[in-house]
């Protein structure tokens, strides 16, 4: 189930991207090659960019791909890096959850109103923004367990440098 849940966000992430290229080729084309330039490009790329880069977030880079600050994870030990991933995982997924409830009421309220070329209900321009909370929330949940079972203490997070 989670290979095919993985396959699947994969899938709809590159074909996100996929049409986003698509659109820009079309907005390029239009504008420089016809010299005509066509106003929904510019709008469906926003949308498609927001989509595109929401979803990444909440369904396909993987944790150890995010940002991290791993000065201090490296200097402790196996206890205190499990208190470190419990604590930090408390306040990022408590926090999302807290969020939850209020995004989603503004979400749903913008579904009123349109984009204002295509006539997209901004409820759905702006519902990965949901989406990336949900998925916050459960990777939070994950890493929680996966740290109360003592798995993933022993790497080191990837370095910047």
């Amino acid at each position: 189930m989670t290979r095919w849940f993985k396959r699947a966000a994969n899938a709809l992430g590159g074909g996100l991207f996929l049409a986003l290229f698509a659109v820009f080729i079309i907005q390029i084309t239009a504008r420089f090659g016809l010299n005509k330039p066509l106003p929904w490009t510019d709008e469906a790329a926003v949308i498609l960019y927001i989509w595109a880069i929401l979803w990444a977030a909440a369904a396909v880079v993987p944790e150890r791909e995010h940002v991290v600050f791993d000065l201090v994870w490296n200097s402790v030990g196996r206890r205190a890096r499990q208190v470190m991933k419990i604590t930090g995982n408390l306040l990022i997924g408590g926090l999302a959850l807290v969020a939850l409830p209020a995004s989603w009421d503004y979400v749903h309220f913008m579904a009123r109103e349109g984009t204002p070329v295509l006539g997209v209900p901004l409820m759905w321009v702006y519902l990965p923004f949901v989406l990336l909370l949900i998925g916050m929330v459960l990777r939070s949940v994950w890493a929680i367990w996966n740290a109360l079972r003592g798995l993933g203490l022993d790497a080191e997070l990837p370095s910047l440098t």
